[in-house]
């Protein structure tokens, strides 16, 4: 099972955006406190739009609470990762996945990345940039451990208008 995991993220706009992604996945969403927020902002449902009723998400006092409750096997995302997101294996699907970003300030301190130096991951972008956005960051990771899970569950046609919606344009 895959999840994600915000170290006190700081934007509900980030937030909101990443509860959206969540509920297209079928992905639990953790959430460590403080956050920057509260979940009841216009903000958060103006970017999670009408999906963030069925977003499952849980919610922790600080990070040792969140260790206290989970198992599994943790990757942690930050620029300062030596192996790009995609070197790691997430194939299993048996495997309970934790995707770890940290706030959009400050990242995910070190006093939590240095234990698990063989688990971070940075996604690779240029020198122009010192980081990408929350949300990006989140789709880009997970979609790729999907990938390698060989998107199970999920649709790969649009159940809405029909598999040749594009095809019958113009008829």
């Amino acid at each position: 099972m895959l999840n994600i995991v915000l170290y006190e993220p700081e934007i509900p706009g980030n937030t909101g955006n990443i509860m959206r992604t969540c509920v297209a996945t079928h992905t639990h969403l953790h959430l460590i406190e403080p956050l920057g927020f509260s979940l009841d902002e216009k903000y958060i449902k103006r970017s999670g739009v009408n999906y963030i009723e069925n977003c499952h998400y849980t919610v922790y006092k600080d990070w040792e609470d969140f260790l206290s409750k989970n198992q599994g096997t943790f990757y942690f995302f930050t620029r300062y990762g030596h192996k790009p997101h995609s070197d790691f294996d997430f194939h299993d699907v048996n495997e309970n996945i934790y995707l770890i970003f940290g706030k959009e300030s400050t990242g995910i301190p070190r006093s939590i990345l240095k234990p698990h130096l063989d688990t971070c991951a940075r996604i690779p972008m240029t020198d122009q940039v010192r980081a990408l956005n929350l949300s990006n960051s989140v789709a880009i990771v997970l979609y790729e451990a999907l990938r390698q899970q060989q998107y199970i569950d999920l649709l790969r046609e649009e159940p809405h208008k029909g598999n040749s919606f594009i095809e019958e344009y113009g008829e």
